[in-house]
């Protein structure tokens, strides 16, 4: 299984914290990083993004075809994310486009065992794979991307 986390780009201040939107720069990052997606995400991927207004922007920059998922809002626990995404094997590839601290508790969680406050940057991605080599469950680290560096 692949497993895609997408923060999403840079939003406004503001309340309530579900409603606030994109900015300028944040519309330019979800468009760099959901370009270089489009030249490397595997065809068929399942999308899942927050309810809040940001991720949906953020989304949008990609596709239109995407899944809300509530249990990965804001303060979502990591394992509410593995669970809405099928973690490990359910489907072949999934995006989340969600909200820090969670992504990068995913993250932790899954490369070193155990959830901790790593940081994934605005529009940033952490593409993770899964795979059994013979008996050892092994999860693998892709690619990570941060979208100032594709634009």
């Amino acid at each position: 299984m692949h497993l895609l986390l997408w923060r999403h780009a840079e939003a406004a201040d503001g309340d309530p914290d579900l409603a606030r939107r994109l900015t300028a720069k944040g519309h330019r990052q979800a468009e760099a990083t959901a370009a270089w997606l489009r030249a490397h995400m595997p065809r068929g991927t399942r999308v899942l993004a927050s309810p809040a207004t940001r991720t949906i922007e953020t989304v949008r920059a990609l596709t239109e075809t995407y899944e809300v998922v509530p249990t990965i809002a804001p303060g979502a626990q990591p394992e509410a994310v593995l669970a809405a995404a099928g973690w490990p094997d359910e489907y072949p590839s999934v995006l989340v486009v969600g909200h820090q601290p969670t992504l990068g508790a995913v993250a932790a969680l899954l490369l070193a065992g155990e959830p901790m406050p790593w940081s994934v940057k605005k529009s940033g991605l952490w593409w993770l794979s899964y795979r059994l080599r013979g008996e050892d469950r092994q999860v693998v680290l892709r690619a990570v991307i941060n979208s100032d560096l594709l634009g």
